[in-house]
């Protein structure tokens, strides 16, 4: 049996995880929030196996790494922003959210371009900062099914906030940190 098919699976859960943000958006913005929370729920899955078999099965691409991540941001972003229209997520957290993500994208095409070099590898903050976002997402979500306390919102935005602006700033200083490395290295 030829395994070479085999090896793009990770790939394609991806593309379809990607293909499911527009659904999710259309179901948070007509409030069938619990298809909403379904429909997470199986996106989080999706990524989990995707994740597992590009590493136990060495499927990894690379491909496979921009897309992942992309994915992932793509339902953040999207979700962020519905959340926020529907004015369920202040409007000051979702900025803060797409500037991170803006502010490394652009530092990320920046190293790049200085060094010719670009390795994609997310950080334990920026690990801690998609988990907080993510459970702050189910929690709102939920929260239009049953009663979550007021306190644990803010808090869950408290902390999101935190691990937002905390990872942003350490991917500016690592950037900049292997940026200086790679130049003193070529001037040498």
């Amino acid at each position: 049996m030829n395994t070479t098919y085999f090896r793009h699976i990770p790939n394609v859960i991806t593309v379809v995880r990607l293909l499911l943000v527009p659904l999710l958006v259309n179901l948070m913005l007509q409030q069938r929030y619990t298809g909403a929370l379904l429909l997470m729920v199986l996106m989080g899955v999706s990524d989990a196996v995707d994740g597992f078999l590009a590493k136990h099965y060495n499927w990894r691409s690379v491909l496979g790494a921009y897309l992942d991540p992309l994915a992932d941001k793509t339902m953040l972003i999207a979700t962020y922003i519905t959340l926020s229209w529907q004015a369920l997520l202040p409007l000051w957290l979702v900025v803060a959210v797409v500037l991170r993500d803006a502010v490394i994208l652009l530092g990320a095409f920046v190293y790049h371009m200085l060094t010719n070099k670009l390795e994609m590898e997310p950080s334990i903050a920026s690990k801690v900062n998609t988990f907080f976002q993510i459970v702050l997402v189910l929690a709102v979500i939920l929260g239009q099914l049953t009663a979550i306390p007021g306190w644990l919102l803010a808090a869950l935005i408290g902390l999101t906030l935190l691990a937002t602006l905390y990872s942003g700033i350490g991917y500016v200083i690592e950037w900049a940190k292997r940026a200086h490395k790679e130049l003193n290295v070529e001037s040498h």
